[in-house]
């Protein structure tokens, strides 16, 4: 596995829609590996393919410690609820913004062997989740968000 660098805001490619992935094979789960590790080094709970630089619909999810949720090609099924919450993105570090998201997903695509997946999340995973695709679709938070907002040093953890 190695570390990739991640995309800032300001880059044209996180505002382009990703192609699928034709066939999940040994460069694309090493690929999801990397996303794994260099999301995890950035204490981030998600991370799409676009962050990284590559214009495939995938992305990593770590909602809780210890559940790792790899999508190639997802869809999302399902909505239902709204909730409205804080977000960050590893995109754009600093900042976090105010967004509405479904309190319910349900959302599907192939898994890290490209075996076909199917789940249902709600509240933060939820959230995590439909934040991870929106990046699939070139859309970013602060497109949803109300009140964007710089974070202080304590509020990040410094």
């Amino acid at each position: 596995m190695a570390l990739r660098n991640i995309v800032l805001e300001g880059d044209p490619i996180l505002r382009k829609h990703c192609r699928e992935v034709d066939q999940v094979d040994d460069r694309i789960r090493m690929i999801l590996d990397d996303m794994v590790e260099t999301m995890r080094q950035a204490n981030g709970c998600g991370l799409a393919a676009p962050q990284i630089g590559i214009m495939r619909r995938m992305f990593v999810a770590e909602p809780e410690e210890g559940r790792v949720y790899c999508f190639v090609n997802p869809e999302i099924l399902e909505m239902e609820g709204s909730q409205t919450g804080d977000e960050g993105c590893l995109s754009l570090p600093g900042y976090q913004g105010t967004v509405e998201r479904p309190q319910r997903i349900k959302i599907q695509g192939l898994d890290k062997e490209g075996n076909h997946q199917s789940y249902e999340f709600e509240g933060w995973d939820a959230v995590v989740m439909c934040h991870e695709f929106d990046h699939l679709e070139g859309i970013l938070y602060t497109d949803k968000s109300d009140h964007v907002y710089e974070l202080t040093d304590a509020e990040e953890g410094k």
